[in-house]
Parts: C-alpha cells; structure tokens; sequence
C-alpha cells in the first residue's frame, strides 16, 4: 500500500511481472470467442423480391399521440374521396385515425365549433369517442384524396353518425 491507502499499481505488476500477461490474454481471447456467439442487431440481411409503394405521405403540425384501444383492436387502411362540395356528414369514431390528406384540402368543423383546414401533405390524428363529433367538407375545387388508418376496438364500425353541432355565428 502506498501512504495514501492505494495500493501501487507498479507495486503489483511488478510482482507479478511475466506470470499476469498470460491470463489477460486469456481473458482477452475468451470475451472475443464469446462475442462470436452474441446476436447483433446491426448485422441486418439485404432484402430480396420486396417492392412498396409510398402511396401518400405527410407532416404533423406538432407531436403525433396515438392511443390504441383496450384489449383486440381492428387496424383497417382505407383511401377516401371527397368530391368539390361533398362532406362526411357529422359522425364520431370508436378508436383513432391516423389520416394523411394526399390531395386537396379538408375542411374539418369540431364539436367546439372550430374550424381546421387541413392541406395535401399533411397529417392528423382523429380522436375517439363519441364527445369528438366533428364533419369533414371539401370546400374546394379538386377531390379531396384521405388515406386513413383506423385503430378501432374489434369489431366495430369505421364511423358512428353523429347530431350535428349548432354552430352559431362567433361560436
């Protein structure tokens, strides 16, 4: 030990001299032998005979928050078009929708009243349940093209219509 209670460390290799470096390289060659035998994530194979299709992409405006439903859910992809003035009708959803607007411009009023456009490009999530009534218009000119990812509770439907919100004017 040195004064300060540490042992040297020039102090052991030196006792031990030659007789140590044989059981570091043993220690060495078995923790490089055992790695052969470790997994690797990043040793990933090539694919082969796999084509996709980006058929529509978008941005979120901020923080996507997806919940999935309790228990067995129903993921269902669908494409939607809304011609220049059609609408959704009001209606609700048992679980989330994650949509992608690939085309036009949706038009949505919510059940507080508030009105969002949502352009081509962009994305939102819908929220459940039957106190998020809300309506979707194109309000334009073009079809207005949604792909839409539904996360439902098994066995339920894509939509539940809805009693409109009466919106009156500066509400």
């Amino acid at each position: 030990m040195g004064t300060d209670g540490q042992r040297s460390l020039t102090g052991q290799q030196g006792r031990r001299g030659r007789q140590g470096r044989p059981g570091r390289a043993l220690v060495t060659a078995a923790g490089v032998a055992a790695l052969a035998f470790v997994p690797t994530a990043a040793g990933a194979t090539p694919g082969s005979g796999v084509t996709a299709t980006v058929v529509a992409e978008g941005t979120s405006p901020g923080p996507l928050r997806v919940e999935a439903p309790e228990g067995r859910a129903d993921v269902t992809f669908t494409t939607a078009t809304i011609a220049p003035g059609g609408s959704t009708g009001w209606h609700t959803h048992r679980g989330q929708l994650i949509v992608v607007v690939k085309s036009g411009t949706l038009t949505r009023t919510l059940d507080d009243c508030t009105v969002e456009e949502t352009p081509a490009g962009t994305t939102f999530v819908e929220p459940a349940g039957r106190n998020h009534r809300h309506i979707g218009r194109n309000l334009g000119s073009e079809p207005v093209v949604l792909w839409v990812t539904y996360l439902l509770p098994e066995g339920s439907p894509l939509s539940d219509d809805a009693d409109p919100v009466e919106c009156r004017p500066g509400r």
